[in-house]
């Protein structure tokens, strides 16, 4: 690897415009939003700059870069460097809460109730776990058991919140939304130097898998079929044709009475002719998709 990309730890950092404390260009932010876009598919915004620099900024201080030039040419002389998982982790919003769009849970309840068991469901975007977590909890209420005949699989692209996912453990302001007869049922609080927090039960926790997958991988290490998916805010991140591709991939990976929830600002009506709309962001395959 080239010398001049890692200065010497403490070089002063060029000083950009308006006083911040890095240079950092209109071509520096094309050449993010070039990146971030063919390692994870994200369509950066022309608005997304603020976002980008100071997201990246950290990694520069923690490296002792003292420009984006310079980080970005690290990133580039080195494909396959860990450096590219902080660079993705650090540009993927993670916005979650628990039951988040609630009324998508309800549905879900009915439809495995419907189906019965055993039940597999996709989460794509798993954040920091609110998502599958609430998902758990539907399944539970649904079959009113803590161990239902149900498994889910969470998957994220940051490592970071998979993390935080895994271990199953919020403060109380996360969860203060919740009635007290789930939060009694669900989690087990805090005592001593964890007070403050919650933890999910280890009955829920065992519901899920969390693993790291990148939708814009050639190849998906799951299998189906699902008889739900869970794909909620995360199209918004694609352009059209990628979300066009990733829609065709995961029609064949849905049972053909699984539903596949979408965002609250997502339409995928335009994108695709693979799935149907049946309900508020809820959709099901198209009778020519399960031909």
């Amino acid at each position: 690897m080239r010398n001049d990309l890692q200065p010497t730890p403490g070089a002063p950092a060029r000083q950009g415009a308006e006083g911040k404390e890095f240079l950092f260009t209109q071509s520096d932010f094309e050449r993010v939003r070039r990146l971030i876009y063919d390692r994870a598919g994200i369509a950066l915004g022309d608005g997304k700059q603020e976002m980008v620099y100071s997201r990246l900024s950290r990694r520069l201080r923690l490296l002792h870069l003292g420009t984006f030039e310079a980080y970005l040419r690290l990133l580039e002389a080195d494909a396959g460097g860990s450096e590219w998982e902080q660079f993705t982790n650090a540009l993927t919003t993670n916005l979650t809460s628990f039951f988040r769009e609630a009324h998508h849970f309800p549905v879900l309840a009915e439809h495995v109730k419907a189906q019965g068991g055993p039940i597999e469901i996709w989460c794509c975007a798993s954040s920091t776990g609110e998502e599958p977590y609430s998902l758990a909890i539907t399944l539970c209420e649904a079959f009113g058991t803590l161990t239902p005949p149900a498994r889910i699989l969470a998957t994220d692209i940051d490592t970071q919140v998979l993390a935080k996912a895994e271990s199953g453990v919020y403060s109380l302001e996360r969860v203060s939304d919740m009635s007290p007869e789930r939060l009694k049922r669900f989690f087990l609080r805090g005592k001593g130097p964890q007070a403050g927090y919650v933890r999910l039960r280890p009955e829920l926790r065992r519901l899920i898998s969390f693993k790291p997958l990148n939708l814009l991988d050639d190849r998906w290490a799951l299998k189906g079929p699902f008889d739900a998916v869970f794909c909620r805010n995360v199209m918004i991140y694609f352009d059209k044709p990628t979300q066009g591709q990733i829609l065709s991939r995961l029609a064949p990976l849905l049972k053909p009475s699984g539903l596949l929830f979408a965002g609250h600002s997502e339409n995928l009506s335009f994108v695709t002719r693979d799935f149907s709309l049946i309900g508020k962001t809820v959709y099901q395959l198209s009778q020519a998709a399960r031909s």
